[in-house]
């Protein structure tokens, strides 16, 4: 005869094996192929556009004014320390949008994007939501890169390689946005 205690622990245990199962077998009836290759196309084209603006304040690249240029537009819009301001939205906005393109680190690289866009709709003002003055192209990239950071970068990333993001959480994306939002916050309170 078997304690009471013995066959619970041992149910339990078999409880929580089938509920691991269920929850595995339904993140993969979830993530199609169809999904997989929208949010890869989703992050190729986000990240790489944000790369590529990244460059153009690093490098002067693509018609962009370099770290000289891009610290005298800082320093105008009120950031203390200009160029230092051009190299750090430079790099974030480089490796966040490299990092979304290979789905690496995707929920620190989505949020990294979001931080930076959201100083930049802060100096461009909200006065107007369609371009050419408006912010419907900052916001459009802030909500993907968001929306990156909590659905996860799907199969075709190089974050399926890493265990503890292997299998994303919803937990991971949200603390990383929140935890950009906050950085935004902290930047745009040193803007004068």
């Amino acid at each position: 005869m078997t304690s009471p205690s013995v066959t619970s622990a041992n149910t339990n245990a078999h409880t929580n094996a089938n509920t691991r199962a269920a929850v595995a077998a339904q993140a993969v009836a979830l993530s199609t192929p169809g999904h997989d290759a929208g949010l890869l196309l989703l992050r190729l084209v986000l990240g790489l556009t944000m790369a590529a603006h990244g460059t153009q304040k690093l490098f002067g690249w693509f018609g962009g004014g370099g770290i000289s240029g891009t610290g005298q537009f800082f320093t105008a819009s009120g950031y203390p320390a200009g160029d230092a301001m051009a190299v750090l939205a430079g790099l974030t906005e480089t490796l966040g949008g490299l990092g979304l393109a290979v789905g690496l680190l995707t929920p620190l690289a989505g949020a990294a994007i979001v931080g930076t866009l959201i100083n930049a709709i802060a100096v461009h003002g909200a006065g107007s939501f369609f371009a050419p003055k408006g912010i419907e192209y900052e916001l459009l990239l802030t909500a993907g890169a968001a929306a990156l950071a909590l659905t996860g970068p799907g199969r075709y990333a190089v974050d399926r390689f890493l265990p503890v993001l292997r299998g994303h959480r919803l937990a991971h994306g949200a603390l990383a946005v929140a935890l950009g939002v906050v950085l935004a916050g902290v930047l745009l309170l040193v803007r004068s």
